[in-house]
C-alpha cells in the first residue's frame, strides 16, 4: 500500500499515450518511471494538516481516542496490510485474524467487562476504527470487525437475557464467535417489511424456511441475527429476530459472492430448509423485530458515513501526491487550473461533510441521533465519497484504473457505500418523511 511502486513501460522510449487532462498525445518521456504511492496520514484530529492545507480543527476526540487510534493503526499496518492483497485474491480472510483482533482488544468494545469486553459505551472508539480503515484503504476483512462490533453486537447487548449473554458474548469478544446480520432477501432488497423467511413455532423450537442474500461475514459467521416472520399474517408486526448458529441441521451457506469491490469481505447467500432453532435463540420479544431493526439502523448508517469521509480524505491525499509528482506538457499536473479547481471543490466538500458527521457522532454519543439525521449523514457522505473518488481517479488518468494504485481500489470499494445499509433512494424517503404530509 505504501512506498515505491514500479510502473512498467514498453522498451520504446517515445511510446505515445493520451493526456488525461485534455486528450492530447503525450510521450512516455513525460511519464515518471517510478511513482510514489503516498503514505496515508492519520492526523485527523484538532488542528491537523492535510499536505500543508489546514483543516477546520476537530474537537470530538480526546487523548484516549487518539492513543487508541495509534494502536489500531499500528495493528492494521502490521497484521492486515501485509496480507491484504492475498486475502483480496482469496475473497475471504482467515479466522485466525479474528482471534488476533480479539486478543488485541478490538472486538466487543461495548461488551461489559464481566463478559471480557471493553465495557465502554463511547461510540467514538468505533468511529476511530472506521476512520482508520478508510484512511488506509484496507477495506475488506476489517469491515467484518466493524459489522461485528457496531451492527450485530448491539442486538445481543440490548436484547439478550442473562443466559444468552453468558452463552454468546465472551466468545464474541475473543473472536471465537463471529456474528452477522441477515435481513436482505433475493426479492426484497431495501424493503425490510417484505421479507418472506418464516419461523413457525413447533413446541420449544422454531422451524425456519427461506433464504437470505448479500450477507456480510456470511461465510465466517457463527451466530447470525436473522430477521424472520413468526406470524406470516401480521405484516410488520409479525417480524422477529432469532439467532441461527453454525452447524444447525438444514442451514446451508451458498457461494462466497464475487463482488466488484471489497473482495476480502466474505459475502454469502444463506439457505434455511426446515432449520430447527431453539426458542431460547429468540432475541427480545416475538413480533418486535421491525422495531429493533429500525432502532439499530441509525448507528449502522452513521458508521458508513464516518468511513465515507475518511476514504474521501485519503483519496484527495493520494491524488495530491500524484499530481504534484506527475508532469505533462512541461509542468506538474497540479499546476493546471483544472486540477486546482477540482481539488479545491473536493477539499471543500470533504470539510463540510466532516463537520456534519462529527456533529452526528456527538449526538449519537448523547443518545440524541435520530433516524432522519443518520439518513442525511449516510446519504450525503456516501454520495460525496463516490464523487470525490471518481474525480480523483480522473486526475490520475490511466494510472487511476490500475489496481496497484490505491485510488483504483478505493473506486471499486466505494461504490457499494450508497447501496448497503439502505440505498440513497431509501435515505431520501426517510428524510422526506420528517417533513410531514
Amino acid at each position: 500500500m505504501r512506498g515505491l511502486i514500479s510502473v512498467c513501460h514498453p522498451a520504446e522510449p517515445r511510446m505515445t499515450e493520451m493526456c488525461a487532462l485534455c486528450h492530447t498525445p503525450v510521450t512516455s518521456g513525460d511519464i515518471p518511471r517510478r511513482m510514489t504511492v503516498p503514505p496515508v496520514r492519520t492526523d485527523f484530529g484538532p488542528g491537523s494538516r492535510f499536505l500543508g492545507v489546514k483543516f477546520l480543527p476537530r474537537t470530538i476526540y480526546e487523548a484516549e481516542h487518539e492513543e487508541f487510534r495509534r494502536t489500531f493503526r499500528h495493528w492494521l499496518d502490521t497484521a492486515i496490510a501485509p496480507f491484504h492483497e492475498e486475502w483480496e485474491r482469496d475473497g475471504i480472510g482467515p479466522r485466525s485474524v479474528w482471534l488476533d483482533a480479539g486478543k488485541q482488544g478490538f472486538l466487543g468494545l461495548t461488551v461489559p467487562e464481566q463478559y471480557g469486553g471493553g465495557g465502554t459505551d463511547d461510540y467514538r472508539f468505533a468511529a476511530v476504527m472506521s476512520e482508520e480503515m478508510g484512511a488506509t484503504g484496507l477495506i475488506g476483512v476489517p469491515h467484518g470487525f466493524t459489522l461485528h462490533n457496531d451492527i450485530a453486537l448491539p442486538y445481543f447487548l440490548e436484547l439478550c437475557n442473562d443466559e444468552q449473554k453468558q452463552r454468546w458474548l465472551p466468545k464474541m469478544v475473543t473472536g471465537e464467535c463471529i456474528t452477522a446480520l441477515a435481513i436482505t432477501e433475493p426479492n426484497t432488497g431495501s424493503d425490510v417489511a417484505g421479507i418472506k423467511t418464516t419461523a413457525i413455532r413447533d413446541g420449544n423450537e422454531y422451524v425456519v424456511n427461506g433464504s437470505k442474500t448479500f450477507i456480510s461475514n456470511g461465510i465466517n459467521s457463527d451466530a447470525i441475527v436473522t430477521a424472520v416472520r413468526t406470524d406470516p399474517a401480521a405484516g410488520r408486526k409479525g417480524i422477529s429476530l432469532i439467532v441461527i448458529e453454525r452447524g444447525m441441521a438444514g442451514f446451508e451457506r451458498g457461494r462466497n459472492l464475487e463482488k466488484v469491490g471489497q473482495h476480502s469481505q466474505d459475502t454469502a447467500e444463506l439457505f434455511f430448509n426446515d432449520v430447527r432453532v431453539p426458542v431460547a435463540n429468540l432475541l427480545g420479544e416475538e413480533g418486535q423485530g421491525m422495531r429493533y431493526l429500525m432502532h439499530n439502523l441509525a448507528q449502522e448508517r452513521l458508521g458508513i458515513a464516518v468511513e465515507a469521509i475518511a476514504v474521501a480524505k485519503a483519496a484527495i491525499e493520494w491524488t495530491l501526491d500524484y499530481v504534484q509528482n506527475r508532469t505533462a506538457f512541461g509542468q506538474k499536473i497540479s499546476q493546471f487550473q483544472n486540477t486546482k479547481f477540482v481539488l479545491a471543490e473536493l477539499f471543500s466538500e470533504v470539510q463540510i461533510g466532516q463537520t456534519y458527521v462529527d456533529r452526528c457522532i456527538e449526538l449519537h454519543c448523547s443518545r440524541q441521533l435520530d433516524a432522519t439525521q443518520a439518513a442525511v449523514a449516510k446519504y450525503w457522505a456516501t454520495e460525496m465519497q463516490n464523487r470525490v473518488v471518481d474525480r480523483c481517479v480522473q486526475l490520475h488518468g490511466g494510472y487511476g484504473y490500475m489496481r496497484e494504485y490505491p485510488i483504483a481500489r478505493a473506486w471499486v470499494d466505494s461504490r457499494i457505500q450508497s447501496i448497503y445499509g439502505g440505498t440513497s433512494e431509501i435515505m431520501k424517503e426517510i428524510i422526506s418523511r420528517s417533513f410531514g404530509d
